[in-house]
């Protein structure tokens, strides 16, 4: 019988681990995937306060991993199927069999979208990458695509000048809403282009990605532009399918929370980038973390 079992191995994943650790408590991360959550493919961390500079995604989440570690903190790679309430917690049904727990934290983040096109999905890893850090080692000197025109897709056209020769922001607005310090730095940066108020309507390629067929939102003409890869950043999806019927969701499908990280089922808690919120960054999952632990801790103590 675990205290509590954390689902998910981001960032509020990994916070969560280190406050109920620190406060006695019987801990068990289970993470299907590799540890850090989306984190863990960032190229740099510029804005995680007190972080050291040149700080990484992976480095950063890795340090929390061995936190976690120090204070006790099981990890398993199983994954996480269903629950199912008892008078003693929760039943919690894995891969690999049953897990019983008092309470639960759920952390399992968000992944990115797609965009939905012809040729996205038979291309994907073939020039199509939802990861600049991953890939773009692979596209030196060449010309790729970078689609959406928020925070994430400005850092990762940013990053992909260290090796595309030419990079092309394409967003579906006229302007662009990602911070407005990014904003002057792809601006102010000679291998960037930009195709505003468009969007992609085919990816083409023959194994590999060769062209791209854009779309003007305003005129609908379509025109064929030659491309060597295409970096699609245009939001998340929560990861929420596995709490269907059971955890209240919004219209979006990220999990519904009180300030205190609470669900609609007692005893469940959910942090990160999987809940509804104004905001998604490593600052925002380390504190829903802290303060979903926090409010186990006091859910335990309560029981008793």
């Amino acid at each position: 019988m675990y205290d509590v079992i954390i689902v998910g191995s981001g960032p509020a994943g990994l916070s969560a681990g280190i406050y109920a650790a620190r406060g006695a408590l019987k801990v068990l991360i289970m993470e299907k995937g590799g540890i850090g959550g989306q984190i863990a493919t960032s190229w740099e961390i510029e804005n995680y306060p007190g972080a050291p500079a040149h700080s990484t995604g992976p480095g950063l989440t890795e340090r929390m991993r061995d936190q976690c570690v120090e204070f006790g903190v099981e990890f398993s790679m199983h994954t996480y199927l269903s629950n199912e309430q008892t008078p003693q917690g929760f039943t919690v049904q894995t891969d690999a069999g049953e897990l019983k727990t008092q309470t639960m934290i759920m952390a399992t983040g968000a992944e990115p979208r797609m965009i939905g096109c012809k040729g996205e999905r038979e291309l994907r890893g073939m020039g199509v990458s939802y990861c600049a850090t991953c890939d773009a080692n692979f596209f030196k000197g060449l010309k790729v695509a970078v689609i959406g025109g928020g925070d994430t897709a400005l850092e990762e056209a940013l990053y992909l000048t260290k090796f595309a020769d030419e990079i092309t922001i394409i967003h579906r607005r006229d302007e662009l809403r990602g911070a407005k310090i990014l904003q002057k730095r792809v601006i102010d940066n000679p291998k960037i282009k930009f195709l505003l108020s468009s969007v992609i309507a085919e990816i083409k390629g023959n194994d590999m990605v060769e062209s791209i067929i854009v779309k003007n939102v305003r005129t609908e003409e379509l025109s064929e532009v030659p491309m060597d890869g295409v970096f699609v950043f245009v939001g998340q999806k929560p990861n929420t399918e596995a709490f269907v019927g059971t955890l209240q969701r919004d219209a979006r499908d990220y999990l519904i929370t009180d300030e205190e990280m609470r669900t609609n089922i007692p005893g469940i808690f959910a942090a990160g980038d999987v809940r509804k919120k104004s905001l998604r960054q490593v600052v925002t999952a380390t504190s829903d973390g802290a303060i979903a632990a926090v409010n186990v801790i006091k859910f335990i103590e309560d029981l008793k």
